[in-house]
């Protein structure tokens, strides 16, 4: 019986077309479009798909009225065939960039946060040691840098664990807590008042992170514990160049990790505001996959930025 079988007898069963019909069906729920989107016939997928069935022993969809719909088994193996074609397509980079003379790629993932304290050192360091891995750096919110880890777009994410993230996906590893404050434009009107309550923020229009993100929730939800139900006048970034941009542009105000704020102060384009926040987030974290190996490139970097 197909259950039988080892994972090494198992896999030589299976062939690359399968697992792009799979991958495929998972994204058109047809399999008339399917067949189409990898040019072959519908009967030629039908065969292909039932030669999978009976490789590993399950049914993988069911016809409905409106097209096929994946079982449980089914929504495992299209999850495995889209991470294989994601491998392959990261594999593929790698080989041509050692093809160009550089040696490897690195694909980091970064909270604005997480970019003045653990980032931009780390990256530093290892690019003296390793000048010719190919790096590139995506930043976004939590989630979103989650989302991209889990399909294997980045190698490892330095941010904050979000709800329907959890350990048995990812290894999570604290590396930095700090204080989130509150910001606004040198000259601001609230720099003149000798003690800020908070209170007092929420009169003033904000640009804060799109909802989902950690940073928002807690900051909405402090206000509501403080009795504030004001409904705020918002304009929604997760760029930390749009958030600096408008901020020295108007008389927005806005929430930043206490070391990025002290960055752009440094520079004269911000300041803080004199209020201790009642902001709970919790530290960042160094966030890779379980299961997963990292490259050389990635564990590479994971070593200098833990010994930091």
């Amino acid at each position: 019986m197909a259950k039988a079988l080892s994972d090494t007898a198992l896999l030589m069963r299976l062939r690359t077309r399968q697992l792009l019909l799979l991958e495929a069906l998972g994204r058109e729920r047809n399999l008339g479009r399917a067949a189409a989107a990898l040019g072959m016939s519908q009967p030629a997928a039908t065969k292909l798909l039932q030669q999978v069935e009976e490789a590993v022993g399950a049914q993988l969809f069911t016809r409905q009225a409106r097209g096929m719909e994946p079982t449980g088994a089914g929504e495992v193996l299209i999850r495995f065939a889209r991470q294989s074609l994601v491998d392959f397509g990261f594999a593929r980079e790698q080989m041509a960039a050692l093809r160009s003379g550089l040696h490897g790629r690195l694909r980091l993932g970064s909270v604005p946060g997480a970019l003045p304290e653990l980032l931009a050192p780390a990256l530093a360091a290892y690019k003296k040691q390793h000048p010719r891995v190919a790096v590139s750096v995506l930043v976004e919110t939590s989630d979103v840098m989650l989302e991209l880890l889990a399909r294997g777009d980045v190698d490892l994410v330095l941010g904050r664990p979000t709800e329907g993230h959890y350990g048995d996906e990812f290894e999570i590893r604290p590396l930095l807590g700090e204080p989130q404050v509150a910001v606004v434009r040198a000259g601001h009107p609230l720099l003149k008042k000798r003690k800020p309550a908070l209170e007092d923020l929420v009169h003033w229009p904000w640009i804060l992170q799109p909802p989902g993100s950690p940073q928002r929730s807690r900051f909405e939800s402090a206000l509501r514990v403080a009795g504030l139900h004001a409904r705020l006048d918002i304009t929604e970034t997760a760029s930390t160049v749009a958030t600096t941009v408008l901020l020295e542009a108007s008389d927005m105000a806005a929430i930043m990790p206490a070391s990025l704020a002290a960055h752009y102060a440094r520079l004269g384009v911000l300041q803080v505001v004199p209020l201790q926040l009642p902001l709970q987030v919790p530290p960042l974290h160094l966030v890779t996959r379980k299961h997963r190996e990292l490259t050389p490139a990635a564990a590479g970097f994971v070593e200098v930025l833990v010994g930091r």
